[in-house]
């Protein structure tokens, strides 16, 4: 079954390369396009897309309020999940689009074949955000008053208490951008077994996805923007 895509952009020749290309592809679908925020919600109400592209600054509701309103009326964990488009890598927007509910960003000049995997990715309700931009997503919340409230609906970072010794472990190597798979390898766990405490973590912490765990440990203060990455603990 084919991907449904709506595509958000307020630049027309932005939206005509972006559908020619997607359409292009034997497992992607476009089925409508919006030219701003208002647009996108209520074409998302109406076509029930799998994934929104979304572009950050448009002229009325820009791309972070209607994240936000696509993200707090969805239900269950179907999607549509949005991924942003930015022209700037991390820019100032970025990080609230994603605590708006944005399941990852990718710049408007990535390479195709990386639009599509994340493409794809999120349609399978998986994060797109890289390491590398992971640290730049803790210095980005260095940078902001702890203060900071979380997306409306997001528990406080007080449930991070309810996780055990070995669940906080892994959060906060989920935290440091860390793979299932580079998780089961620092811990000596099978991945079968890191993505079950996933699960469990993500359920317990009321985390969407790894990049509100992400944002949510370091709301907890157990990751640091100065912090080592490969200094994540090993308990037996």
């Amino acid at each position: 079954m084919a991907i449904t895509i709506l595509i958000t952009d307020d630049q027309p020749l932005q939206r005509m390369g972006m559908r020619m290309f997607l359409d292009g592809q034997p497992d992607i679908d476009v089925v409508g396009e919006a030219a701003n925020g208002d647009d996108a919600v209520r074409l998302v109400a109406e076509l029930q897309p799998d994934v929104v592209l979304m572009d950050i600054r448009m002229p009325g509701m820009d791309g972070i309020a209607a994240t936000r309103n696509i993200v707090d009326k969805k239900s269950g964990t179907a999607g549509p999940w949005v991924l942003l488009l930015t022209t700037f890598d991390l820019d100032e927007y970025v990080l609230a689009g994603l605590e708006a509910g944005a399941s990852g960003f990718l710049t408007k000049d990535a390479e195709p074949a990386d639009l599509l995997s994340a493409i794809r990715a999120v349609a399978a309700g998986d994060a797109v955000i890289a390491p590398a931009a992971t640290r730049r997503l803790i210095d980005r919340l260095a940078a902001q008053s702890r203060q900071a409230p979380l997306r409306q609906g997001a528990h406080a970072p007080t449930t991070v208490n309810q996780l055990s010794a070995r669940e906080r472990e892994i959060l906060i190597a989920i935290g440091h951008g860390l793979t299932n798979s580079e998780i089961a390898a620092r811990l000596y766990l099978a991945e079968s077994t890191v993505k079950n405490y996933v699960g469990r973590i993500f359920t317990k912490i009321n985390a969407r996805d790894r990049v509100q765990a992400v944002i949510i440990a370091y709301r907890a203060d157990l990751v640091r923007a100065d912090d080592d990455p490969d200094a994540v603990e090993q308990n037996p």
